[in-house]
């Protein structure tokens, strides 16, 4: 009996030995890790804010701004769960390489969805246009209604909405025609050959003087551009604000006409003259 007691406390012994072995040699790293992970997500978040802190004192699209500070976070969460299973003697360096190539992969897969997200953030960034302003590219001409990461949103005058790549607005030829507070009308006209240039003049500089929108500074200008084949041709020129253009073009359009007929001039419409060249006939 005693020798089975003593078989008994010794085997006890051992297991508790080996639980305490087992505890000591995974335990340890757990908790190790466990601690290691929770400051690491303290400290995802706290650069996440301070990334975001950075770019709005930058100016920083605000879009732009929380994936970066997302971006940041999980950067750091990802960097610690691969030190934390360090802990636990996986070989990091591998699983790096793995992590890199998978990215490769996918990069090739999702080559296209990855430029439009770079020209993305390059149009974030760089700002060549914002929300509301109306731009010209990629073949149409429409107010930007949203700047997204991959793909930015348009709406034209006659409510048609396009969704256009990131990739394929970066690299053409973007033009803002909201950009500037004042844009300048040309009105082009042709006038009869009969017609006196300087009274011409005269007339045209009388028809946009007293114009609602029309600003004084630039100055207006009255320009004659060309003989053309029907006609002489002028181009009128006036400055206004931006918001003004095409209500300020049709007020100018219209009073050169008036102008014009009251003075008398014409303005022609094209014309082809015909000459017949008449033959003897063989008989």
């Amino acid at each position: 009996m005693n020798v089975l007691l003593l078989a008994q406390d010794s085997g006890a012994s051992d297991n508790m030995e080996a639980a305490t072995a087992l505890a000591i040699k995974y335990g340890v790293p757990i908790a190790k890790a466990l601690v290691f992970l929770v400051v690491a997500w303290i400290v995802s978040a706290w650069v996440a804010g301070l990334v975001r802190k950075g770019m709005a004192r930058a100016g920083i699209d605000e879009t732009l701004t929380k994936f970066m500070g997302k971006l940041a976070a999980w950067g750091v969460k990802i960097i610690a769960i691969i030190a934390a299973l360090g802990l636990f003697g996986f070989e990091t360096t591998s699983l790096a390489a793995l992590l890199g190539g998978a990215g490769l992969a996918v990069g090739l897969a999702f080559q296209g969805t990855l430029g439009s997200f770079a020209a993305g953030i390059m149009l974030l960034v760089f700002r060549p246009f914002k929300v509301g302003d109306v731009v010209t590219t990629v073949g149409i001409t429409a107010k930007v209604f949203e700047v997204g990461i991959f793909s930015t949103i348009f709406d034209t005058p006659d409510n048609r909405r396009f969704i256009v790549p990131n990739g394929a607005i970066f690299g053409s030829t973007i033009e803002n025609i909201s950009f500037h507070g004042q844009r300048r009308v040309d009105v082009a006209v042709g006038v009869d050959y009969s017609a006196d240039i300087d009274r011409t003049r005269e007339v045209l500089a009388d028809a946009i003087t007293g114009i609602e929108g029309v600003l004084d500074d630039p100055e207006s200008a009255v320009i004659l551009t060309g003989l053309g084949g029907s006609s002489v041709d002028w181009v009128v020129r006036v400055w206004v604000n931006a918001a003004d253009f095409f209500a300020v073009k049709e007020r100018v359009t219209r009073s050169l006409k008036y102008k014009l007929d009251a003075a008398g001039i014409g303005i022609p419409y094209p014309q082809m003259d015909i000459h017949l060249d008449h033959r003897p006939s063989d008989g």
